[in-house]
């Protein structure tokens, strides 16, 4: 496993979390990362902006960095944290955060970072609720024709984790979700159908610790924090790595088994409100039914888990 050929350009938008970390780290090693920005979702944005920056400080990110939306388009914020803990990223001690975030907000950055880097083809990946992309889009409506595509961790093709048909990010701002998966351009779902059949197992945290790294210390204790709390949700150790799969989604898509459907979010539902509603039908009934995004199936587990590996070996420790 190595670095590709191509690293593409990619902004990330994020809402730490712990999964959240290992992404970053990988966009880091495999893509061209240009700015990281912070959303509300996993935790308040109070916490998910010092996340993000304690998380560049100890994998050696040099990214800029820029806050976000504090609550969704619509609904009031809503957060996980019986499973990433209070602070977002729960089981290690924390360090003091020492870098700032950019004077600039992320609705301005996306913006300003795709047209400046628009020759470069630029991906945006969104791994928690989607409101800075949603804004951003609304803000310039010239942006999703300048950007590669969007590859997003959300949603699914089976169940949801916050409501039976609901996905997190999806939940907490089904109107925001409901801009992108309809913004016209290349679009990159990566649901829990996925992420669910890429789980931390006890010998991968065991074989991070063993890098003997600070920041390898740091990632095997948000991996076992992580896959403890999720694990008790699900009765067996393990969580499932959700983020770093819509990284890999664009760096290394033949992880995936990628297929064309038509997606659209479920607003007003009393049961069903966030649910991404996928058409697995095999004949399209019309033009309005026409795919608009490729969904991820079939992950090839075990090579995710070793490029995370490589990349958290290469790490440079703060």
């Amino acid at each position: 496993m190595t670095t590709p050929a191509h690293r593409p350009t990619m902004i990330v938008d994020c809402d730490p979390g712990h999964d959240d970390v290992f992404a970053l780290v990988v966009a880091n090693h495999y893509a061209n990362l240009i700015g990281i920005t912070a959303v509300h979702g996993n935790a308040p944005l109070s916490r998910t902006l010092p996340n993000a920056l304690i998380a560049c400080d100890v994998f050696g990110i040099s990214a800029p960095v820029f806050a976000g939306a504090d609550r969704p388009l619509v609904a009031p914020p809503r957060n996980a944290p019986h499973i990433h803990g209070e602070s977002g990223l729960g089981g290690p001690e924390l360090p003091p955060v020492r870098r700032t975030a950019e004077r600039a907000g992320a609705v301005e950055a996306i913006i300003e970072l795709v047209r400046k880097h628009e020759g470069e083809g630029v991906w945006l990946a969104p791994l928690g609720p989607l409101t800075n992309i949603a804004l951003a889009l609304r803000a310039a409506p010239d942006l999703g024709k300048r950007i590669a595509g969007i590859s997003l961790m959300g949603g699914g093709t089976l169940h949801g984790n916050r409501a039976p048909h609901a996905e997190f990010n999806i939940w907490a701002d089904p109107e925001a979700a409901s801009t992108v998966f309809n913004y016209g351009g290349p679009l990159k779902m990566v649901g829990l159908n996925t992420t669910h059949q890429v789980v931390i197992t006890k010998e991968f945290v065991q074989r991070v610790l063993t890098l003997g790294t600070p920041s390898a210390k740091f990632a095997a204790e948000l991996l076992d924090f992580f896959s403890t709390t999720y694990g008790e949700q699900l009765g067996v150790y393990g969580g499932p790595l959700h983020d770093p799969c819509a990284i890999f989604a664009v760096t290394h898509p033949h992880l995936f088994d990628l297929r064309e459907k038509r997606v659209d979010i479920e607003l007003h539902g009393e049961f069903t409100r966030g649910m991404t509603a996928v058409d697995e039908r095999p004949i399209v009934q019309s033009k309005k039914e026409k795919p608009n995004t490729l969904v991820a199936y079939e992950p090839k587990s075990a090579e995710i888990f070793q490029l995370i590996y490589e990349a958290l070996a290469t790490a440079p420790s703060a």
